[in-house]
């Protein structure tokens, strides 16, 4: 095994606690960056005349920009569309923007990924822990997880305001092996891209990846996981058959 090669994990056995990501994992919410970011590009661009026109962002240029928080996207974005002094002098207001769009629009343009209450119903008639970690704000996730019907399952939810470190950092993980009282290798980490995969790795729980998330527009295959899995159905048939096959 050459040096900084991790060995994937094939023994599922003694896995207590799950931790799923939401957007790119459960929810498709691309659409709703989508609607999101133009519409706030729109109403900077009525503010601010003197910046002249604001082309909207194509919905792939948006999701490869997705998975590291709210703030980061903004970032992004104005650095797509303006000069960096514009860019920096924007971002407050602009944060405050797509705030206001994003809670307006939240869940309008979202689907729930195929397999994924069926997944998560039998991981948790499975006994098994069930907490949600992602990047996004606390007050689009609560919403989300509520309109979708998905809230249910999971006894603890963590939104990527609720520490000062988000994943990749092991952080948020952590926490919720500590207020499960679990051992970390106890736990599985279920995600779609590096980030969920660095924040398990660090944090010594298994990780499993699904192939059709977002992953900053990079394929999935290329990331260090124990696996990538089509389905959390597929994830549920897995920990109860206790390896990968």
């Amino acid at each position: 095994m050459s040096a900084g090669m991790t060995l994937r994990r094939t023994d599922w056995g003694g896995i207590e606690g799950v931790i799923v990501d939401l957007d790119g994992t459960m929810v498709d919410t691309a659409g709703d960056f989508h609607a999101s970011i133009n519409a706030m590009l729109l109403a900077l661009a009525r503010l601010h005349p003197n910046l002249g026109p604001v082309a909207p962002m194509s919905e792939q240029d948006i999701v490869s920009f997705v998975g590291k928080g709210s703030e980061n996207l903004i970032r992004r974005v104005l650095d797509a569309r303006f000069a960096p002094l514009h860019a920096n002098g924007l971002f407050a207001e602009a944060y405050a923007l797509y705030d206001r769009e994003y809670i307006r629009i939240n869940g309008q343009f979202s689907q729930v990924y195929p397999g994924v209450r069926e997944g998560l119903a039998a991981l948790k008639a499975a006994g098994l822990r069930m907490a949600c970690v992602t990047n996004k704000p606390y007050s689009f996730t609560e919403p989300l997880l509520a309109k979708t019907g998905l809230a249910q399952y999971f006894e603890l939810v963590y939104g990527g305001d609720a520490f000062p470190l988000r994943k990749p950092d092991p952080y948020p993980l952590l926490k919720v092996a500590e207020v499960f009282h679990l051992d970390p290798s106890a736990m599985l980490a279920i995600g779609d891209s590096e980030n969920d995969a660095q924040a398990a790795r660090a944090a010594g729980m298994g990780v499993l990846l699904m192939p059709y998330g977002y992953n900053h527009g990079n394929p999935v295959q290329g990331v260090d996981a124990d696996g990538i899995v089509d389905s959390i159905v597929r994830v549920a048939e897995l920990l109860a058959a206790h390896e990968i096959r």
